[in-house]
């Protein structure tokens, strides 16, 4: 359906209800000659009936308050909201426009901020359900600490007793091809080249995680002492 505005002719303005009686005669009698056809199409109509009665149309108003209709609303209406009418031109629903960049980061800002305060609502409640007194956070914390420590503390010694083992088989790589300056020296032995690569991975891997949980100390210990302040506050003390 192309879209379309509400408008009147001057000529209909003019002429309504000024119509002389030989013009009514006529368009009664061509009514008459014209109700078999129309009975005849209302009859070939019936089996699209219920298609009809189901078509839905937009009506929108556009900023210079011009009212608009159509099956579809154009794109550079897209950010008006619109009524759905039926066929009958009853309202059937009110559809939002589009949102424009402005309105869509707004709206997910907002979003943003009110899951932000549910979370802090939530953290609030936890920490006054949990615990009764500062001390008893410190001493989780104290225990949490430890645990880490000694993960750190682990994880190091092992690396460097990767780090002297990768220093002996590279010593001993160092009388072998291509490590081996000597234009006589025989190629590494397989088994030799496959341990070097291999403890060199393991040193990287463990290198990483020494850096990962030194990098927990720090999120665990700030997130207690924010806790604790978050706490106190709540509490007055």
């Amino acid at each position: 359906m192309p879209v379309s505005r509400i408008k009147e002719s001057s000529f209909f303005r003019a002429r309504r209800g000024a119509w002389p009686l030989a013009a009514l005669i006529a368009a009664l009698l061509a009514l008459v000659a014209t109700e078999p056809v129309a009975a005849a199409g209302r009859k070939a109509g019936r089996a699209t009936k219920s298609s009809d009665s189901s078509r839905e149309v937009y009506r929108w108003v556009d900023k210079e308050g011009v009212v608009h209709f159509g099956d579809q609303v154009p794109a550079e209406y897209a950010t008006i909201d619109r009524q759905v009418l039926n066929q009958y031109g009853i309202r059937l629903r009110t559809d939002q426009g589009a949102l424009t960049e402005e309105e869509a980061a707004a709206e997910k800002k907002a979003a943003a901020e009110k899951k932000a305060s549910l979370a802090a609502a939530r953290r609030d409640e936890v920490l006054l359900s949990t615990y009764v007194s500062v001390e008893e956070i410190e001493a989780l914390r104290d225990r949490r600490m430890e645990l880490i420590n000694g993960q750190f503390a682990v994880t190091r010694n092992y690396l460097q007793s990767l780090t002297e083992t990768q220093k002996q088989l590279q010593l001993e790589a160092g009388t072998f091809k291509p490590y081996s300056q000597d234009p006589d020296a025989e190629p590494i032995d397989a088994k030799l080249a496959q341990e070097l690569t291999d403890i060199a991975d393991s040193i990287a891997l463990y290198e990483k995680t020494l850096l990962d949980t030194r990098a927990r100390q720090s999120r665990v210990a700030m997130g207690f002492d924010a806790d604790i302040a978050r706490f106190k506050e709540l509490r007055g003390l």
